[in-house]
This record gives C-alpha cells, sequence and structure tokens, in this order.
C-alpha cells in the first residue's frame, strides 16, 4: 500500500497521457490525509496550474465557502480532481486522459478512506458514479459504493455561470452535512 506522498511522486512523474505537456505544475490534491470527506472535481484550471492547488480559483473560493457552510474548513476535508493536469483552455477532459489519471484518484481514496465522496460536477460524478448519470437528475441523491456515501451535486464554476443551480448547490451541502454528523453519531454509538 503506497503513502500519499509516494503516490504523488508517481503522479509528478506521470506521462502517461499528453496533458503533462502543457501543464505548469501537476495538482495532486490537499487536505486532510485522513479525511471522512473528499471533494473531487474533473481537472485543475488556470489559477489551479499555477499554483498546484485543487480549486483555488474563484470556483475553489465559492467550494471553500460551500464546505465553510457546513462548518468545516478545508484543512479537514480533502480536495481532488479526475486530472491531475489542467486540460488546454479548461476543456473538459478527454476520455483517455481521464482513463489515464483516475487510477491515481483511486489509490486516493483507499489511501484516505474517507466515509463521504461529493462529486462535484457531471464529469466527476460519471466517471465515480455512473457513466449514465444525468447530473441535472440526480443531483443531491445519495448513492453507496464500496462503502462510501457519495453525492453528485453542480460543480462550483457552473454555479458560478448559472445563479439557478445556487439554491440546489447549498441544498445538497445540507445534506452532505446532514449525512456526515449521522456517520459520526453512529460512529459514537459503536464505540
Amino acid at each position: 500500500m503506497y503513502t500519499l506522498e509516494e503516490l504523488k511522486c508517481f503522479v509528478y512523474g506521470c506521462r502517461k497521457c499528453s496533458l503533462h505537456e502543457g501543464r505548469t505544475k501537476v495538482v495532486f490534491g490537499q487536505g486532510n490525509p485522513h479525511a471522512d470527506i473528499m471533494f473531487i472535481g474533473e481537472g485543475p484550471g488556470y489559477y489551479e496550474d499555477r499554483e498546484g492547488l485543487a480549486f483555488i480559483g474563484p470556483a475553489g473560493q465559492l467550494l471553500t465557502k460551500a464546505i465553510e457552510g457546513i462548518e468545516l474548513t478545508r484543512e479537514e476535508v480533502y480536495i481532488a480532481n479526475i486530472v491531475k493536469c489542467r486540460p488546454p483552455n479548461n476543456r473538459n477532459p478527454f476520455k483517455e486522459e481521464m482513463e489515464a489519471c483516475i487510477p491515481y484518484l483511486r489509490w486516493q481514496v483507499k489511501i484516505i478512506k474517507p466515509k463521504i465522496i461529493v462529486a462535484l460536477g457531471a464529469i466527476s460524478s460519471t466517471n465515480i458514479i455512473d457513466e449514465n448519470l444525468k447530473i441535472t437528475k440526480e443531483r443531491g441523491k445519495w448513492h453507496c459504493k464500496k462503502g462510501i456515501w457519495i453525492m453528485p451535486t453542480y460543480h462550483p464554476s457552473a454555479v458560478l455561470r448559472d445563479v439557478f443551480k445556487k439554491r440546489p448547490f447549498w441544498e445538497d451541502f445540507k445534506k452532505v452535512k446532514e449525512k456526515y454528523k449521522e456517520l459520526r453519531e453512529d460512529k459514537n454509538e459503536n464505540r
């Protein structure tokens, strides 16, 4: 079993797809390596590529507010993406790019062992939950896979572009807070 640091070394040297050619920095992910909640987006954008950190641009600022809105901090959760290098012009990652990178994400999940995953946006949701998932229909609904509770919701950048997604996005985060509280209470009862 790898550690996150060992896995990060593999990812930093990755050349499995063409995305490595245009990257400034690999965006491995960051946060609590023992987090109960993991947020997963599709891929780094301009700001993330420059700094090597996930979700630090405008969408990241909204994600931070949402995390704080459920009484947590970025340091308490783990934030990652499907692909670890920025697609050119912030386009959606191609299937072969995601297939090359998703094993790294799977290892991150195995190492961190979150109880909850929040899939941010359609690309994350279809890669993590079901390739036929429709985000507008399934957002806010819980799925359980291999003992992990997974909820698809809108990507923060979609919320910034469409004011009508704001309320459902916040409602989904309230459900995350409720599920987290429920799982913590179950854990305390089983002690």
